[in-house]
């Protein structure tokens, strides 16, 4: 559905983009993740067509659309900042771009009220002015706007970004849905891993303008394929040379001492999973660890236990009994195979067979 071919984006001296190649199915809603500054915003405007790429094509569709300007590539857009007429009711603003394009009334009334529908706005809320809306319902009226026209490519530019926490979590579950009930081509940005995780059907990790890894949600998490992935997405802890070193001793695992090493915090625990195995089938091995702090969280406990040098972040469920305060002798269990190991150098992904010759 969209192929963004060798692109480059310059502006003036300044190269924000140096290549990007990018290929996003149909029906897919693929993310474009990264921290502030990094090209993604800038990504999305040139596949738009706000920015005219200095080199590279921009397919949608089969058709070449690198030279058309933005309302010709039948892409809606929703911005952060949603663009909404303050000065319009909430019908006129969902209708706006069926009135430039010159659509019946009777036919556009249709269309609006189809619309509002499906993303939940009712009759009397189509009448009000945008400003009397709260900012959840203020971004429904946004994704309706680009919906209306039926574009092959939805647009999301950090939607859910002015939003607090709790409306932000119901509203991107909304979208999903919503994206999945038209069946559109969505390309969304956000710098937010748990919404590009939970969101995605697959997702683009930029840094400084490059790409660092396109794959499924669970694959940029388990299987990061840079150093940058790893330290970007979730949370995880540096392991020292001494902890990967005790780790090999007690496990006869292979890993290299000299590689950047981590362990994400869902990895590690205080208990001894039944039979020593884990839910993959793999084998822990406890080292010996003092904890530093504990922090309660309600349905659980954020721990750090210092362990052979690293300190080693972990989740621990309340379940009503007791657990280890800061300051006791304690376990930490570890499977080696869940390590994540990073060339020193080039911070690329390390294969299992060249943890431990590639880099001693």
């Amino acid at each position: 559905m969209i192929r963004l071919d060798n692109i480059e984006v310059s502006f003036g001296d300044f190269i924000a983009i140096p290549r990007l190649d990018l290929h996003v199915r149909p029906g897919e809603f693929f993310t474009l993740l990264g921290p502030s500054g990094c090209g993604k915003t800038t990504a999305l405007r040139t596949l738009a067509g706000f920015i005219e790429p200095s080199a590279g094509t921009v397919h949608v569709d089969g058709r070449n659309v690198t030279r058309l300007p933005s309302d010709k590539r039948q892409v809606g857009m929703v911005f952060q900042n949603y663009a909404l007429f303050p000065s319009m009711s909430v019908r006129e603003n969902i209708a706006f771009g069926l009135r430039v394009r010159k659509e019946k009334s009777a036919e556009s009334d249709r269309l609006v009220r189809d619309i509002a529908r499906r993303v939940e706005l009712s009759d009397e809320q189509l009448d009000k002015n945008v400003a009397e809306l709260s900012g959840g319902q203020q971004q429904r009226v946004a994704v309706a706007r680009a919906l209306v026209l039926r574009p092959k490519i939805l647009l999301l530019d950090e939607p859910l970004s002015n939003l607090d926490a709790k409306l932000r979590h119901q509203l991107r579950q909304q979208l999903k849905d919503l994206q999945s009930e038209f069946g559109i081509t969505t390309v969304y940005v956000t710098h937010d891993q748990d919404e590009a995780l939970a969101m995605s059907d697959r997702v683009a990790v930029f840094n400084k303008g490059a790409v660092e890894q396109v794959g499924t949600p669970q694959a940029i998490y388990d299987q990061s394929a840079t150093e940058f992935v790893c330290k970007f997405i979730g949370d995880s802890s540096a392991l020292t040379a001494e902890f990967v070193t005790e780790l090999n001793r007690l496990s006869g695992a292979g890993l290299g001492t000299a590689a950047n090493s981590y362990l994400r915090v869902e990895k590690a625990s205080l208990t001894l999973p039944a039979a020593g195995g884990t839910a993959d089938g793999g084998t822990a091995v406890g080292l010996a660890g003092e904890v530093v702090s504990r922090t309660y969280h309600g349905l659980h406990s954020r721990y750090v236990v210092r362990s052979h040098g690293a300190e080693i972040r972990l989740l621990v469920k309340e379940d009503g009994g007791a657990h280890p305060e800061a300051g006791t002798r304690t376990t930490v269990y570890v499977q080696p195979d869940h390590v994540l190991q990073y060339h020193p150098d080039t911070g690329a992904a390390l294969a299992r067979q060249d943890q431990a010759a590639a880099i001693r």
